[in-house]
């Protein structure tokens, strides 16, 4: 027969396995959807048109209308953060008044919404130099406001304004084991939306997907 010590020891340890389970289901969850396989990014890219970027003349974020109603009073930041966040509660206004939410770019955790930013993985202005600026401002709308493709995430603020509009080659996710996923998540978005990439853009998600 088991000694008390050797029970509690074993209900430690499941108590323990449990909170790590819990901590994946949580990171899993805020997984945006629409992510391919590795397989699939990788000739996803071998596709993309490679030239240089084109000019940045004329941009603006006003061009690309966001954050829309989605359903409701929820507008699609809300949407994401209930998404991507763990034990989200909202007012009557959708606005999320607690949860916490993992941001997978750095590996903090945040209590407030206000410390959260939703990440647009291709930038608006990267989209506009690749071949948005040819688009029709419904057409922007809809890249601003995709639900469906991996375009959209829940991360830490200080960390997306860090990232500002640079792609791939110039910045990366800080964590290096996200690599993969982020340039997955990147390559589909392009792919979907027929954006260009320049040479030194796939040479780094290349690298990135080496890392799967």
């Amino acid at each position: 027969m088991p000694t008390a010590r050797v029970v509690r020891h074993s209900l430690t340890v499941l108590a323990a396995t449990a909170v790590f389970s819990a901590t994946l289901v949580t990171i899993a969850e805020a997984t945006p959807p629409g992510i391919p396989s590795t397989t699939t990014a990788k000739s996803e890219l071998t596709t993309l048109t490679v030239k240089a970027d084109g000019s940045q003349t004329g941009y603006s974020r006003d061009k690309f209308p966001h954050w829309i109603t989605q359903s409701g009073t929820c507008n699609t930041r809300e949407v994401v953060l209930k998404r991507d966040g763990t034990n989200v509660v909202t007012d009557s206004a959708c606005a999320a008044t607690s949860g916490s939410w993992f941001s997978p770019y750095d590996g903090a955790t945040w209590t407030a919404a206000s410390d959260v930013d939703i990440d647009h993985v291709v930038p608006l202005a990267d989209a506009w130099r690749t071949g948005a600026s040819a688009w029709t401002t419904a057409q922007r709308q809809a890249y601003a406001n995709d639900l469906s493709a991996p375009q959209l995430i829940a991360v830490t603020d200080n960390v997306n304004q860090a990232k500002g509009d640079q792609s791939p080659d110039t910045w990366k996710p800080p964590l290096s084991g996200y690599y993969c996923t982020y340039a997955k998540m990147w390559t589909a978005v392009k792919y979907k939306y027929k954006l260009t990439i320049n040479s030194a853009e796939k040479s780094a998600l290349t690298s990135m997907l080496g890392t799967c």
